[in-house]
């Protein structure tokens, strides 16, 4: 396993992060559990979850990854493993959870109700799962400025609440998810000239179908210390080839679920086929090549892979040991540059 920090901090992190939003839905408790103990056996030292989870969010399932993640942490040696759980955003996909945003009292409860789903005394990273405000997040290209937003601007009132958290000793550091440009500038914004905590890390989408990243946020990534965890590498499992190759099981992900098809346009599809013919060119499994692909972008802290199987997690987790030459990373930069970001 390879390992970095978290930026401006001491917490040691494995470069492959687990997660685990299938766990309680597609996952029962005993195959996380085998999950959580194959990927510390390979070196994984990181585990994201969130109070959402598992995906798809349900009123019913709400908090059942961290339950099972839960009661395998209280048999293990909590100081030898990060982990990093969210707070849900707004919106009519989590009213069942709550609607009053990331307000101090939503923030506390929630912090107080994951600490106790995870059965443990602190959480190391503290993320926002969402922006309150309206902006173009899960999928949509482009910004559709709303003059009748309802949100008003929070960034110093949202830092000062996870301040207080931090000095009650019940997260170490906080980082930001699904965040652009302007909302990750802010927040640093705020931190800086009010003394308060500052994000170390954003969670974003980022793969060989959507780069947009790329575009902007990476600049501020190297230049500002903010890392990107990163998560859909595989795109749903877009990326692994099996749709394309029609050999997915009926447990698979885009079968169970056909609404999730953010990565399943005629353009994704074809950028998929370009991206497999290149892997199987050079005797790789498209899986490993778009997994290794992220992790070696500068500006990637970890990136968070995710399983049904443990035959899938085995493969994923390997993809640590592959370095793409300078060859096929301008092969691939040459079928983006004729479809570049099919799937935002």
């Amino acid at each position: 396993m390879k390992y970095t920090t978290l930026p401006n901090t001491d917490i040691k992190v494995s470069k492959i992060c687990l997660g685990t939003m299938t766990f309680g839905n597609q996952n029962t408790q005993e195959e996380g559990h085998a999950q959580l103990d194959y990927a510390v056996d390979q070196g994984v030292n990181f585990i994201d979850t969130a109070e959402l989870y598992p995906v798809p969010a349900t009123a019913e399932t709400s908090g059942r990854t961290s339950q099972i993640i839960g009661n395998w942490l209280k048999n293990k040696k909590r100081e030898d493993l990060v982990l990093a759980s969210k707070i849900a955003g707004t919106g009519d996909y989590t009213a069942h959870i709550r609607t009053t945003g990331f307000s101090k009292s939503a923030i506390n409860e929630a912090v107080n109700l994951e600490l106790k789903r995870l059965q443990t005394d602190y959480i190391d990273l503290y993320q926002l799962h969402w922006p309150e405000r309206q902006t173009n997040t899960f999928g949509e290209r482009d910004y559709k400025h709303n003059p009748n937003d309802p949100w008003k601007d929070n960034f110093k009132e949202i830092l000062e609440t996870l301040q207080q958290v931090k000095k009650e000793g019940k997260i170490r550091e906080i980082g930001i998810s699904n965040e652009k440009a302007w909302g990750t500038m802010r927040y640093l914004e705020e931190s800086k000239n009010n003394n308060l905590p500052r994000p170390v890390t954003i969670q974003n989408a980022y793969s060989l179908l959507n780069r947009v990243y790329e575009g902007d946020m990476a600049e501020i990534s190297m230049r500002e210390q903010i890392g990107l965890l990163v998560y859909s590498p595989m795109a749903f499992g877009v990326l692994s080839g099996k749709y394309i190759k029609n050999t997915a099981g009926e447990n698979a992900r885009l079968k169970l679920f056909p609404r999730f098809a953010r990565y399943s346009s005629e353009q994704s599809t074809l950028a998929t086929t370009k991206y497999l013919e290149l892997a199987e060119k050079n005797n790789l499994s498209l899986a490993q090549m778009s997994l290794a692909f992220v992790n070696q972008r500068p500006f990637v802290t970890s990136n968070i892979i995710g399983a049904t199987s443990l035959q899938q997690l085995k493969e994923n987790i390997d993809s640590i040991h592959l370095d793409l030459s300078e060859n096929i990373l301008e092969e691939i930069n040459k079928i983006h540059a004729i479809i570049p970001n099919p799937a935002p």
